[in-house]
């Protein structure tokens, strides 16, 4: 796969001497701890010095650098700020490890010591402190890249950091925490960077292989066994395709898990042309990234498995191509869908809501799960209506909804409850099927009713909707990613399945 080597993070007792990058973490309108004042002691007070602007470190992620006197074997001394000790959060600690990143691989530096001396007023755990602060170095680090031209291409070095300041019997769970998180999100990343010549619904099977090593159960539904579960929605967003549509349903039960299961389902549109009613060529150049959602299960399920955590969990992904042709989906057409009810159809770049209205009644009957979420690239209207900070959250149950939001929050995710109102149902309704799938102002908010639409197919069970359209892509580099694929949404609900469990 075309990405950079893994970052490598190890326990460390004291500075080694052979150390020649040393990082001090350090937060704003306080002194250095013991380790610090040592090695600033052996540089003769320049760090003390470099330290004496009260503003020089108030903004967490700002990297003072220090070239050390020939006469000490350390060659570079950095003082990472994290910001005012009050206002120190998981969040703040990536974020200022995705900006070191980017500070060392300026100065072309592939090993680093970070220390870490105990700091008042931050509640968190040393071990913790330095664990998230690795996970922004590996999230920043992260790259994809299928140039074979590029300079240094295939030979990217691999960062190695030594942690100082926690014991290794407190940071191996904490490390064990934050490497399967991201890798989790390093492989979503990956399927939504993958161009659609090289991720299609013939070959995405072949890139579930890590499921399967992480100790995931795959099993992929082709064409016959659509058919015969009466999954036609999904069968028909891929009718105007070359590659016919699949279900890829995968199951993880960590040991000691609850026997019912949480259920995620992920739109899985390899590329989104529009179908007949075709988009625009701009609007196409992203739709590679339209299965974001079922990357996003995807992720999820590895940062779970990998971390061997003790739940219980199902993922389906609706794999398709939305194409034109003349077998292609069409406006008017009315589907039995595997739940029973017909639906009219109307947009037919309103596609992503047909398959998971089959994904989600699949979850729902075959897996009694004690909770759905789907995650799906699915509207215009909520980019329009919550612009580039939030993506939309739909939900039956208002506690659920509640914390997921403040996951997010805790992880950079954020997310906004919109309504999941009954009365949206009244521009559903059709004179000739069970259900139309797009309301009937064109232009009318759209993500309510497309929510409103798909809670028919989640057999009132507990559901989460999220509408992640627009936060799949980044544009430019961000402190916890490069340009590109974002993953977004693995992150929130590994926080919070693991707050959930620990709450329970």
């Amino acid at each position: 796969m075309p990405q950079s080597p893994v970052p490598v993070f190890e326990a460390a007792d004291e500075i080694s001497p052979e150390t020649s990058v040393v990082v001090i973490l350090k937060t704003a309108e306080t002194g250095f701890g013991p380790r610090a004042a040592a090695l600033d002691a052996e540089l003769s007070g320049i760090l003390s010095r470099a330290c004496s602007d009260a503003d020089a470190l108030a903004e967490s992620g700002t990297c003072l650098d220090v070239i050390a006197p020939q006469t000490v074997s350390t060659r570079r001394v950095i003082v990472l700020a994290l910001g005012k000790a009050q206002a120190v959060t998981a969040l703040s600690l990536a974020r200022a490890g995705g900006l070191l990143a980017a500070h060392l691989e300026g100065k072309a530096e592939c090993a680093a010591t970070l220390v870490l001396d105990p700091i008042a007023d931050v509640e968190l755990p040393g071990a913790d402190i330095l664990a998230r602060v690795a996970l922004g170095m590996r999230l920043r680090r992260y790259r994809f890249d299928m140039r074979n031209q590029r300079q240094g291409a295939g030979a990217d070095r691999t960062l190695r950091v030594q942690l100082v300041g926690a014991s290794g019997a407190e940071l191996a769970p904490a490390l064990a925490r934050i490497n399967a998180i991201a890798d989790g999100v390093e492989y979503a990343r990956t399927l939504v960077n993958l161009p659609p010549n090289h991720l299609h619904p013939d070959n995405f099977h072949d890139h579930l292989e890590p499921l399967r090593e992480a100790g995931i159960d795959v099993e992929i539904l082709d064409t016959a066994k659509l058919r015969e579960l009466g999954m036609n929605a999904i069968l028909a967003v891929g009718s105007g395709s070359a590659r016919p549509p699949r279900v890829a349903v995968l199951r993880y039960r960590g040991k000691g898990a609850p026997a019912q299961p949480m259920a995620f389902v992920g739109k899985g549109v390899c590329f989104d042309s529009g179908g007949l009613c075709i988009k625009r060529g701009e609007q196409m150049f992203d739709m590679k990234a339209d299965m974001g959602g079922a990357a996003a299960v995807v992720g999820l399920l590895i940062a779970l498995a990998r971390q061997g955590s003790p739940v219980h969990a199902v993922g389906v992904l609706g794999i398709a191509e939305n194409m034109p042709s003349g077998t292609a989906l069409k406006p008017r057409d009315i589907i039995t869908t595997a739940s029973g009810q017909t639906v009219e159809v109307f947009d037919t770049d309103a596609e992503g809501r047909l398959i998971l209205a089959d994904c989600l009644y699949y979850a729902a009957s075959r897996f009694n799960p004690s909770v759905i979420v789907d995650l799906a690239t699915l509207t215009y209207s909520v980019m329009r209506g919550l612009g580039s900070i939030f993506a939309g959250l739909f939900s039956t149950d208002n506690a659920i909804a509640a914390q997921m939001i403040e996951a997010g929050e805790t992880v950079g995710e954020r997310f906004w409850q919109l309504p999941l109102d009954r009365a949206y149902d009244e521009g559903l309704q059709s004179p000739f099927a069970d259900i139309r799938h797009h309301a009937k102002d064109m232009e009318d908010g759209d993500a309510p009713y497309a929510a409103a639409f798909l809670r028919h197919f989640t057999g009132d069970r507990p559901w989460v909707h999220l509408d992640i359209a627009g936060k799949e892509m980044a544009d430019t580099d961000q402190p916890l990613g490069r340009e590109g694929a974002t993953a977004f949404g693995v992150q929130m609900l590994e926080e919070w399945v693991q707050a959930s469990r620990t709450a329970n």
